[in-house]
Formats: structure tokens, C-alpha cells, sequence
């Protein structure tokens, strides 16, 4: 008897620290898209500056997973003029789409100083979204733990 009351704590505390980390998974999305986000700004300005190839072959180079893919295929193919995750405010979600509208259009040189204003900006925010990120992964990890274990000091 005392076997399965282990059990079955083990297994409530086991399910609400997932819990706890499945809530956790829309910072960690946050995060690895600004991170992509950044360093796409960085290889478009290198670009921009030395080998002004064009942006599909860019592209084609250029490998990038996840949210930040399916954001760039949507706007160079022309299907969505914005950003739908549900991760992003509505004002960063305007500003993606102000980036993405700019992506391509233009000579180098606008082009260069548009996106080099938009660096300390992503920068920023890619430091923002790793520090939440850290802090409220840890955050949802510690609550599912305690509301496991207070979950097993109730039916224990």
C-alpha cells in the first residue's frame, strides 16, 4: 500500500512539473525566435555591406528553424503582412512586419541604415527575452513542483 501512495505522489509531482514547463515553452519560443531574429539582422548586414548577393540566394545560404522560418517563408512569399504568433505582442508584431516589409526593397545603402537602426533594438530584446526567459522558466519549474507537492499533501 505504501508503494502505490509513492506512486502516485511521484506521478502527480512528475505531472505538474511538466506542467510547469509546458507553460514555460512560450518564453523559450520568445527567445529563440528574437535569437534568429538577431542574427539574421547581423548576416543581412554583412550582406548588405560586402557581397550584395540577392535575397533568395541569401536565403537559400542562410539556414533558420522554427517560428523565425515560418515568418520569413510567409513574407517572401507574399501570403501574410503579419506576424501571427501568439507569443509576440501586438506591437512587436508590427514591428516585424515593418522589418520583414522593408526586406529586399530598395538600394543597399537605405536598406543598410534601415536595418542598422534596427540593431541595438533587436539586441536588446534578444537580451530581454533570454533573461525572462531564464527567470519565469524557473519560475512555471518551482510552481509545479510546490502544486505537485501540495497536491500529494491533500490526497496523501
Amino acid at each position: 500500500m505504501l508503494w502505490l501512495k509513492l506512486l502516485l505522489a511521484g506521478l502527480s509531482i512528475g505531472f505538474c512539473v511538466l506542467l510547469g514547463y509546458l507553460a514555460a515553452n512560450k518564453y523559450r519560443s520568445r527567445q529563440k525566435f528574437y535569437e534568429q531574429f538577431y542574427h539574421f539582422n547581423e548576416c543581412y548586414l554583412n550582406e548588405l555591406g560586402y557581397a550584395r548577393k540577392p535575397l533568395p540566394q541569401f536565403l537559400a545560404e542562410h539556414e533558420f528553424t522554427g517560428d523565425f522560418k515560418k515568418t520569413i517563408d510567409a513574407f517572401i512569399a507574399g501570403k501574410d503582412d503579419k506576424v501571427l504568433h501568439s507569443f509576440l505582442s501586438d506591437e512587436e508584431r508590427t514591428e516585424c512586419a515593418e522589418y520583414f516589409s522593408m526586406l529586399g526593397r530598395g538600394d543597399a545603402l537605405s536598406q543598410s541604415g534601415f536595418f542598422s537602426a534596427r540593431r541595438a533594438a533587436l539586441e536588446q530584446k534578444k537580451a530581454d527575452t533570454e533573461k525572462e526567459a531564464k527567470a519565469r522558466g524557473a519560475l512555471y519549474l518551482k510552481l509545479g513542483l510546490l502544486a505537485g507537492l501540495a497536491f500529494v499533501i491533500l490526497i496523501i
